[in-house]
């Protein structure tokens, strides 16, 4: 479990699914603005800041290339850590092909599974959140593609321009990828991704549960000491949570 400790007065935030270059660059370039305005904003008490998935809506590594644009996101991320603010990345199913760019260039650790997390002694479970549950059974066979070494292989030797010209049009047009078919609330006994925190909590106590990936902002009890919360979006919501050493909160980005 991975041990946080703030100083007095700093906090850790918490946000998810971005989705910058959705439904094109030019229309999510407000948003991309929005985003980091909100980062310059947290800068001064951020004591850590957790990237939950699905910052772009499509990212994918060659060896020497990534996707163009999102100058204005990966430059701020750049100047945040290099001022010593630490940053943590968890994939989502847009980005899980993560490979190394994070790393090298930004500083900037990768997660590619949940994890556990204590920090001031309150006890985290993070992750994007896709393909856990009883539920989820679109993406889980569409991730089974997705993570496959030769599917990858295959793409890698597509030329980029078209490569990512293809996987853009289908991330955006694909109800399975984009998930834009489970952005609804279901209703606590059939939240998939609550009753997957209720199955871990069989096992191990956290005070917290935080994901993303289901696009809406939602605090749920689970018991009388642990609480659910999805991190919503930043399309439609701009939610991200907020630990302050005591009590974590869900906030709206208001620019």
């Amino acid at each position: 479990m991975k041990n946080l400790t703030l100083q007095k007065g700093k906090k850790v935030y918490f946000a998810s699914d971005n989705h910058l270059g959705a439904p094109t660059r030019a229309a999510s370039l407000p948003r991309e603005k929005k985003f980091v305005a909100w980062l310059d904003s947290i800068k001064g008490d951020a004591g850590a800041i957790f990237l939950m998935g699905d910052l772009f809506d499509f990212w994918f590594e060659y060896k020497t290339v990534v996707p163009k644009g999102f100058t204005r996101t990966l430059g701020k991320l750049a100047e945040i850590t290099d001022s010593g603010i630490p940053i943590f990345y968890f994939v989502g199913n847009h980005d899980l092909w993560m490979s190394g760019y994070f790393e090298e260039e930004l500083n900037i650790p990768v997660y590619h599974k949940p994890q556990q997390l204590l920090i001031n002694g309150t006890s985290f479970f993070i992750g994007h959140g896709d393909g856990l549950g009883p539920d989820d059974k679109g993406f889980k066979r569409m991730k089974k593609v997705f993570t496959n070494r030769l599917a990858q292989w295959l793409f890698r030797w597509l030329h980029p321009d078209l490569g990512v010209r293809l996987a853009q049009h289908l991330s955006v047009n694909n109800r399975i990828i984009s998930g834009e078919a489970d952005a609804k609330f279901l209703g606590e006994d059939k939240e998939w991704l609550v009753l997957y925190a209720k199955r871990k909590l069989e096992q191990q106590h956290y005070d917290h549960f935080i994901f993303g990936h289901r696009h809406l902002p939602l605090e749920i009890k689970l018991n009388e000491k642990s609480t659910y919360t999805n991190l919503g979006d930043w399309i439609s919501y701009f939610t991200y949570a907020v630990f302050d050493g005591e009590k974590l909160t869900l906030e709206k980005y208001e620019s």
